[in-house]
């Protein structure tokens, strides 16, 4: 499963979740809902803004997680 790690480069920039908010110009439910892995998608204009605003490429935005197979079973 793949999830986006916003929260680490934010960390590594010294930048906070609202000033990446600010920036991208996403309504605030889409990009809570984005940094908190709560979407299914995500467009290509939006990757595109984060890789822009965060100085980075669509491989720094994702990790790959072990899904826990408990979870997908209930």
């Amino acid at each position: 499963m793949l999830k986006i790690d916003v929260e680490r480069l934010l960390k590594e920039k010294g930048k906070t979740k609202y000033w990446l908010w600010k920036k991208t110009n996403l309504t605030y439910t889409n990009f809570d809902n984005l940094i908190k892995n709560r979407t299914k998608s995500i467009r290509y204009a939006n990757l595109e803004k984060l890789c822009e605003v965060l100085e980075c490429t669509p491989n720094d935005l994702f990790v790959k997680v072990e899904e826990d197979k408990k979870k997908k079973k209930g």
